[in-house]
């Protein structure tokens, strides 16, 4: 487990844009420098992780995701970098899933979206146009009424999750630092 997460931070701290790289950009350049939105602290972890989730799902375009996530961590104080990292959770693999989910859950709810009409536009991968007029048909208020809700869920789930993962991750350092205190001491 340490050495898939020692991977996954390595891999974010070469290809990840550097906050002082981010102060010369003309619209980021605000956001990058207050330092706050960039410390991973217990607070702004978990934070970010739900304003990711939150806007990655209920979102689905690529582009406004990062940005959205990014100028919703302002005020909710979150950490900009893992809420970006968060949008990626959806994509083109996941997107599909997310979609039947979201329609599923509108109809469960009370909604009509046509399931059938979604199969048949992945099974012939429908053009754009023809996605639009299914989607702003009878299925939108079921599509975004699913979308809202899972993208919710899994936002809370998601503070907890990192805020208990955080809270674990600083004990065990402390434990370590700990027991190292004890050996130098000779107390072992």
């Amino acid at each position: 487990m340490s050495t898939f997460v020692s991977r996954i931070s390595g891999w974010a701290q070469r290809n990840m844009p550097k906050r002082e790289e981010l102060e010369h950009v003309r619209f980021v350049g605000p956001f990058a420098r207050r330092p706050e939105l960039w410390r991973f602290t217990r607070r702004s972890v978990p934070r970010g992780v739900a304003v990711g989730l939150l806007i990655g799902i209920f979102a689905l375009i690529p582009g406004i995701q990062i940005v959205g996530a990014a100028l919703m961590c302002v005020p909710s104080r979150g950490n900009i970098p893992l809420a970006a990292l968060m949008t990626f959770l959806s994509n083109p693999v996941t997107t599909p899933l997310i979609l039947i989910a979201s329609a599923w859950i509108g109809n469960g709810l009370g909604y009509h979206a046509d399931l059938e009409t979604l199969y048949a536009l992945m099974d012939r991968r429908a053009s754009l146009g023809e996605w639009s007029t299914w989607f702003f048909s009878d299925a939108a208020p079921a599509v975004l009424i699913g979308l809202f809700t899972i993208s919710t869920v899994a936002a809370a789930i998601g503070y907890l999750v990192s805020s208990f993962t955080w809270n674990w991750w600083v004990r065990h350092k402390r434990k370590i630092a700990l027991e190292r205190i004890r050996e130098a001491r000779g107390e072992g």
